[in-house]
């Protein structure tokens, strides 16, 4: 395990255990001595605050009985621990996507079209496909040729096709018009479902969208 690694096991440790007991502090006999000597790392670096003798008092009495030691995140720790939880993972190195994904680029344009649509998020009746956000947060660009790379599903490009196609309606159709061509995907309300969650289905799924544009 590496040492990023272990350091978030750690601050997720303090976090749970300090949100379990209500005042934030994890206290010396919830973590593993091996665990309390990490904590002194990761608050050398910002990460943690020990409890001064002020604290710990405070601690003890609510406790009932003495606290020698007490640890919990700072507001950089917090932060560190929400980016780690959510960091993006590596993407498979070319020709090893899953059997079930294609590799897809786009092009600067477009991906900027992609992040609005999974921004919104939660404002959508016809939400982004699952794990479509997670493929557009770890999704590398290959700046020789201005690419941006994702590996998807069909479900997920049928989904990049209704995000295009609101690009497309509130301003531009070339991004839309482009991955039709080059993937032959479109969003087609005459044609989509009458399930709205199979808005944005695929020209190659046959029910809800036409085929090159």
């Amino acid at each position: 395990m590496r040492s990023w690694e272990r350091a978030l096991l750690v601050l997720e440790a303090l976090w749970e255990r300090g949100q379990a007991a209500g005042h934030g502090w994890t206290l010396d006999t919830e973590l593993l001595p091996p665990h309390q000597q990490q904590v002194n790392v990761l608050e050398n670096q910002g990460l943690v605050e020990l409890a001064c003798r002020e604290d710990r008092a405070e601690l003890s009495v609510l406790e009932g009985r003495p606290v020698r030691w007490a640890a919990r995140l700072t507001p950089y720790g917090h932060d560190t621990l929400a980016y780690g939880q959510s960091r993006p993972r590596a993407e498979p190195p070319p020709g090893e996507a899953a059997p079930d994904r294609q590799m897809v680029e786009l092009i600067p344009s477009q991906m900027a079209a992609l992040r609005v649509f999974v921004g919104l998020t939660g404002r959508l009746r016809v939400p982004p496909a699952d794990g479509l956000a997670e493929q557009v947060r770890s999704a590398s660009c290959d700046h020789g040729i201005k690419r941006w790379r994702l590996y998807l599903t069909q479900v997920q490009m049928e989904s990049v096709a209704y995000g295009l196609w609101l690009h497309r309606m509130t301003g531009s159709a070339a991004e839309a018009n482009r991955f039709g061509r080059e993937y032959g995907v479109e969003h087609s309300p005459a044609r989509a479902s009458d399930n709205p969650s199979a808005a944005g289905a695929a020209a190659r799924g046959g029910t809800g969208a036409s085929g090159r544009g």
